[in-house]
């Protein structure tokens, strides 16, 4: 049976001889996300699948969504994660090198920023999000695997030969040594006490594949108001709520309660009541029927 696999790539995609930080893998993974947000939706809006909007509206309701992304993940993360920091020194939400982004922050953005665009076109506010809900998961994965690339959000130990070996985890008496010495020590062994579940990947597996295909299928028919939102809401909040279980903690913060119970999971139970309540609620809703796009 072959042994833990020791995670040695590099975060960084591109180097640029006038930017010191290059093109990371991570921000490439963003691009990717938003582009597969970009063409799936144009194929829905082009397919009337959100009345009396156009391309030029999409691109608008993208645009918004994206700075929800980005300024609600950073300041979801700072807030969840890194208060502490930040009450000690508020310039800490702009140092985003020190600490990263937070999904359910994230999730807020685009909700306030889906609200705002969705009252200005007169639209309600649930078939937008609706819509928006399965563009999302290919970001999610995406997302996930820029992690996995830059080495971060790992997971426990497995406890066998198999796993991934995260230079920058807990080496034990072998933490900060050089790749080239780690490569030695991974060929030979030393290291497989410490091989970690590739969580991150676990989540790409999740939260990207499995929603976006069952997302997917589930939209290609119209479904009542809430019900693809619902969905959303639910799947997150369980397969986040159950990687939590193999994935360590945030170093600030720790286990919340019993040894087990993280910050993650505690921000996805509420996700999973509110899909749970939206998915009763499509029930007695109306169906938004396609219509040719303006």
């Amino acid at each position: 049976m072959p042994g833990p696999i020791l995670h040695d790539i590099d975060p960084i995609a591109v180097s640029l001889p006038f930017w010191p930080h290059g093109i990371h893998w991570y921000g490439i993974m963003y691009l990717l996300g938003f582009g597969a947000a970009w063409w799936l939706g144009m194929r829905r809006i082009r397919a009337g699948r959100l009345p009396g909007v156009g391309e030029q509206g999409f691109g608008d309701l993208l645009f918004y969504a994206m700075l929800g992304v980005v300024l609600g993940g950073r300041v979801g993360y700072v807030l969840f994660y890194s208060f502490g920091d930040f009450l000690a020194n508020p310039l800490f939400l702009f140092r985003i090198n020190e600490g990263g982004m937070s999904f359910h922050g994230g999730l807020l953005g685009v909700m306030i920023a889906v609200a705002w665009w969705s009252w200005r076109q007169r639209l309600h506010v649930f078939d937008t999000m609706d819509f928006i809900a399965p563009l999302v998961p290919a970001g999610l994965g995406f997302g996930r695997l820029g992690n996995y690339i830059g080495g971060e959000l790992w997971g426990k130990l497995t406890g066998g030969q198999w796993g991934v070996i995260f230079p920058h985890s807990d080496l034990g008496p072998y933490t900060g040594l050089p790749m080239d010495r780690l490569r030695e020590l991974q060929a030979s062994g030393a290291l497989d006490a410490y091989a970690r579940h590739p969580s991150q990947l676990y989540q790409a597996a999740l939260e990207g594949l499995a929603m976006f295909l069952v997302l997917y299928f589930f939209s290609r028919r119209p479904q009542p108001r809430y019900a693809v939102s619902g969905l959303f809401a639910l799947l997150y909040g369980c397969f986040r709520f159950l990687v939590e279980f193999v994935r360590m903690p945030d170093a600030q913060i720790g286990y919340l309660a019993f040894d087990w119970l993280t910050m993650g999971q505690v921000l996805s139970l509420p996700l999973i009541a509110v899909g749970l309540f939206l998915l009763w609620l499509s029930r007695r809703s109306p169906t938004l029927a396609p219509a040719s796009a303006t």
